[in-house]
């Protein structure tokens, strides 16, 4: 297909212009919405808001039988960012990418300021790599978090006159790091408030962004340390002052009607139990202490909602809210079994599981999915990068797994025993979750830099642009791979670039590779190469790999975000005002804490119901296809092959032509400067995927401004 040709194949639609048009609406809709969020975070420690906004609307929701005060604070930050979050939804339902990529280069090219804002700014330090964008966000978000202390000291503290203090039995200065404590705590909630956002991997909000929970997990990191400092300043300034009143039984105190200190000290607790064991070093060492501890976030979640009250928690409840839909519905897709087909040991220590996946999944490249085996760990979640294109391969997904710690050495040694054959081995699923599209197409070259397992998203990324060269219906970008590893057995991780299933590789894909090996200083006997491919028989109880939402997936996750909101309203209007009001009478004379447990299980039970429904409905649709799977699938018998890049003399097509375009060193280690300077390109997009240091030189040479036309992204492991 001529350049003409491929132009009239990828002009778009009547019905694709609307449906941008459509979009673009969306997109300004929440970003009005989201401005006016950040209005309202911005005006609320002002005496505007505190003296004339927020007495008319406690006056207004104050009166009413329905929902009382507690309508206030839903409809002002809660209800805007669920909106928000399902118009998300809608943008990505119209946005859902086709099986076949009609993009050509000059539709989705980009440069200039844009480009500039995304090169790193920082390269070392305890941010990590961090881009001039995410600088900008993150200084605004810390100029937010300053606004609202010295803004409400500054209207607190005036407030407070030795007359006042004196009838309090206070001094001044007692009487002023009380007021200091309690807006600490306000300020320590403008944290909270984001602080899910970044985990939720299911996300209708990040995709919009562009980004994913897998890069966004950092922002989540310097949340958690900006948060848990705050509260412990809160926690520490109360503890002085009751101390310094003689009233430090009130540490012990649980109030019906008002705060509970105890519920806000054990909120504490449990914080500061997760905060020391998110350290890297802490981290690396002891990875299975901090996985479990990190469950406690449901202990501080729970007493924070004790300690300052349901109508409060609306504030920051919903990120918290999308995170609780998120979390239930893996737990519902982690019930079932997925399908293993087969997988091949690589003698680098490394396996390759291949599921079986419905054909109507798809995915992006470096998109990633977590997986349990309950022979190994019944409670041990594992991600990992997804090698498999959905383009390319329609009934299969694949994973690869280094040996690298107990849970997959364990892995690596069950499958690698000569007793091993086709038994079945039991796998649990959560995934995958990936980006919502990818702009690999807008380069005229790529660059993928991976150091030892690093190479897995390349792979991924390789796949679908074979898959994307057969069809012909848009330029594939010149792509130079440039892969490190320690040993020479290493090398046969190269042999899983391309699938297990024969394919031909098209004329138009320019590929070439350079494999460095930088421990040893020649290739290894040919014995020790071998690829060991085990096939496992098929359990009836087993499925493929589905989304747990089914192919309208971003439509399910807004009638089910709305829906149980929906219904969460109605059953709280309805037990409030028959119920609550009263006893209550809105004068607070009804237990706070009974209260608050009471709203919080309705919630729950709502996401339960809602959820369950939307996955039951979808699983009655698709299990006919998913049965007809399983019984069309062939058990081969399990074989042993010789590394295609250890063996050079290896006829086979098409592994004979990745063979002929890939180099070889041993002994060395690659200049990584040299080959991205050299790198031919109006526009270079370098990704890096490796160890911290190699991830840091690549950025380093990407920011230096010795090339203009590098355009760099770091693929890290960050769960």
């Amino acid at each position: 297909m001529d350049k003409s040709e491929r132009v009239s194949a990828t002009k778009p639609s009547s019905g694709d212009e609307f449906k941008d048009v459509i979009k673009g609406l969306i997109k300004l809709l929440m970003l009005v919405i989201f401005l006016g969020i950040i209005f309202i975070w911005i005006l609320m420690p002002t005496l505007i808001y505190r003296t004339k906004w927020l007495p008319v609307m406690r006056t207004e929701f104050g009166t009413s039988t329905f929902l009382g005060a507690t309508g206030l604070t839903f409809f002002m930050f809660m209800f805007p960012m669920v909106l928000m979050a399902c118009l998300g939804c809608l943008y990505l339902h119209l946005k859902k990418p086709k099986i076949t990529n009609h993009l050509t280069r000059g539709e989705v090219s980009g440069g200039g300021m844009f480009a500039a804002m995304k090169r790193p700014m920082l390269v070392k330090g305890p941010l990590g790599i961090v881009s001039a964008t995410e600088l900008i966000f993150l200084a605004m978000f810390v100029a937010l978090l300053l606004w609202n202390f010295f803004i409400y000291l500054r209207n607190a503290f005036p407030m407070i006159t030795p007359q006042i203090a004196a009838k309090r039995h206070q001094k001044m200065w007692q009487a002023m790091l009380e007021g200091m404590a309690i807006r600490i705590g306000l300020v320590g909630n403008v944290c909270l408030a984001f602080l899910f956002i970044p985990v939720v991997r299911g996300s209708s909000l990040l995709p919009v962004l562009g980004l994913t929970s897998e890069s966004s997990i950092k922002y989540h990191i310097w949340l958690g340390h900006l948060l848990m400092p705050i509260f412990t300043v809160h926690g520490l300034c109360f503890i002085i002052y009751w101390a310094s009143m003689h009233e430090i039984s009130q540490m012990v105190t649980w109030s019906k009607t008002e705060m509970s200190n105890v519920a806000g000290e054990l909120t504490l607790l449990s914080g500061l139990v997760m905060w020391a064991t998110t350290y890297p070093s802490f981290r690396r060492k002891f990875f299975e202490i901090f996985f479990y501890t990190h469950y406690l976030y449901i202990v501080f979640m729970f007493f924070y909602v004790l300690h300052v009250g349901i109508a409060f928690c609306f504030i920051i409840f919903p990120g918290f809210y999308m995170f609780m839909v998120d979390r239930f519905l893996r737990f519902l897709q982690s019930r079932d079994n997925v399908r293993l087909s087969s997988a091949r040991v690589l003698p680098s220590n490394t396996v390759e599981l291949n599921f079986s996946k419905a054909k109507g999944l798809m995915y992006n490249p470096t998109s990633i999915l977590f997986v349990n085996i309950p022979s190994i760990s019944k409670l041990q979640w594992h991600p990992f990068t997804i090698t498999s294109s959905s383009k390319l391969e329609a009934e299969n997904l694949s994973i690869v797994i280094k040996s690298e710690g107990k849970w997959s050495t364990k892995l690596y040694q069950m499958l690698s025993s000569s007793d091993y054959t086709d038994r079945a081995l039991s796998v649990s699923v959560e995934g995958p979750y990936g980006p919502s599209s990818t702009d690999f197409l807008r380069h005229d070259s790529l660059v993928m830099v991976s150091g030892g397992s690093g190479i897995t998203p390349f792979i991924s990324i390789i796949r679908d642009l074979i898959a994307m060269a057969q069809t012909k219906l848009c330029e594939i970008p010149k792509i130079t791979l440039i892969c490190a590893f320690k040993n020479a057995s290493d090398i046969s991780m190269l042999d899983l670039i391309l699938p297990t299933s024969g394919l031909e590789l098209s004329s138009d894909l320019n590929i070439q590779i350079e494999a460095f090996v930088t421990k040893d200083k020649e290739p290894r006997n040919e014995e020790t190469q071998k690829i060991r491919t085990l096939s496992f028989k098929p359990s009836p109880s087993d499925q493929p790999i589905s989304a747990i939402l089914g192919p309208n997936s971003w439509l399910w996750l807004a009638a089910i975000l709305s829906s149980s909101l929906i219904i969460f309203l109605i059953v709280v209007g309805v037990m409030t005002e028959y119920y609550i009001y009263p006893i209550d009478q809105n004068k607070n004379m009804y237990n706070a804490a009974s209260r608050s447990l009471l709203c919080l299980l309705v919630l729950c039970v709502s996401i339960m119901m809602t959820s369950s429904a939307a996955v039951l409905l979808n699983k009655k649709k698709y299990n006919v296809e998913s049965s007809k799977q399983v019984q069309n699938v062939d058990v081969p018998s399990p074989t042993s092959s010789p590394s295609s890049f250890a063996d050079r003399e290896i006829e086979s097509t098409p592994q004979e032509s990745l063979v002929q375009c890939t180099n070889l060193h041993y002994g060395e280690r690659p200049d990584l400067k040299k080959y991205l300077l050299e790198t031919k390109g109006s526009s270079v997009g370098v990704m890096v995927c490796g160890p911290k240091k190699m991830r840091q030189e690549v950025a380093r040479i990407c920011s230096s401004g010795l090339a203009e036309n590098l355009h760099f992204e770091s693929i890290s492991f960050s769960w």
